[in-house]
């Protein structure tokens, strides 16, 4: 093989290598920082998978914060509250400062991690108007209603069978 073709085919084996290698690294980067959403129902039965439920995965719960849970010590940066979805209830605990707009009764979305039966939040969005609930939140939460045969009684969630706007 002549030497010109020699260096040529090694620099396009290295660049493929290369290109290979960022795309490998790239795709690992992005799956660290994905968070699927659950709901307290989905979490509890174990459809979320084992990993969730052993504390492994990095997660988002949403649902709505239940009537009556909420509580922080005096003097104490530490929250307590359920998250109720309208099949079951999953205690959760924050430390820092929570949204203004944080209530018992409203939709929430946390992001963090299981650590026995209690869910450690390190992110807690709450929504942002009276008519908006995060599309997957007030699809799931609508799912529980329709299986309960309920009234869709979620503040800001669409009936059933309409769609459901976002106001982004």
């Amino acid at each position: 093989m002549h030497p010109t073709r020699k260096r040529r085919l090694i620099l396009i084996l290295a660049l493929i290598a290369a290109a290979g290698l960022a795309t490998v690294l790239i795709a690992l980067a992005l799956q660290r920082n994905v968070a699927y959403l659950y709901t307290p129902h989905e979490v509890l039965d174990g459809s979320a998978g084992d990993n969730v439920r052993s504390g492994e995965a990095r997660f988002r719960l949403g649902g709505m914060v239940a009537k009556g849970s909420f509580k922080r010590a005096a003097g104490s940066m530490e929250a307590h509250f359920d998250v109720d979805d309208g099949d079951a209830r999953l205690p959760v605990v924050y430390t820092g400062i929570l949204p203004d707009l944080f209530r018992e009764n409203q939709s929430v979305v946390a992001t963090g991690r299981m650590r026995g039966k209690v869910f450690v939040a390190e992110e807690v969005l709450a929504k942002h108007d009276e008519t908006y609930m995060p599309r997957e939140v007030a699809d799931k939460m609508a799912q529980a209603h329709k299986k309960h045969q309920v009234q869709d009684a979620t503040p800001g969630a669409a009936p059933a069978s309409a769609p459901v706007e976002s106001t982004r």
